[in-house]
């Protein structure tokens, strides 16, 4: 096979890879549908996992404002409880709420930045537009010190980042 074929093919596999990871991953103006829970596809990470909504014990609103800061900015859990956090979009562009280990949520922002219309849809994130509410419900399973940020291009880098205390 000539070598300029070889490239080309490489390059037209190589794109439809990326566009085929790029459809799975969006952070576009989308607008997505309450999550079902299904304890069958629920998946343990180092920050917990996904809760079931009708267990929740409280409910824990967060503001999220053009200004790229959360209020609060520091929320407490206890290790094992399962919470339903409200993030309320209180601005005038969109934002999200990410939760996860500090080092993943770094790397999620650098991968934001390389890919802006990146789309995904896990249990630990809300994409929530201007004046809308959106809900994570999760169970925290390990004790230690967490994050929440908001991941759109910018924001993170703005500062747009809480903690989350598991004791």
């Amino acid at each position: 096979m000539p070598f300029a074929t070889k490239n080309l093919l490489v390059v037209i596999a190589t794109v439809g890879a990326l566009s085929a990871t790029s459809l799975s991953f969006a952070h576009g103006d989308e607008t997505h549908s309450a999550r079902k829970f299904d304890a069958s596809k629920v998946e343990a990470t180092a920050f917990g996992q996904e809760g079931d909504p009708k267990k929740a014990t409280r409910t824990i609103t967060v503001d999220m404002a053009d200004t790229m800061r959360f209020s609060p900015a520091d929320i407490t859990v206890k290790r094992g409880e399962i919470v339903k956090i409200v993030p309320r979009n209180k601005g005038q562009v969109l934002h999200e709420m990410v939760l996860g280990t500090p080092a993943e949520l770094k790397k999620h922002a650098e991968q934001m930045k390389k890919n802006p219309g990146m789309e995904h849809d896990e249990a630990y994130m809300a994409h929530v537009k201007p004046g809308q509410s959106g809900e994570i419900v999760w169970q925290f399973t390990q004790a230690g010190e967490f994050q929440f940020a908001c991941l759109l291009p910018g924001h993170f880098e703005a500062g747009m980042v809480g903690k989350v205390t598991v004791k």
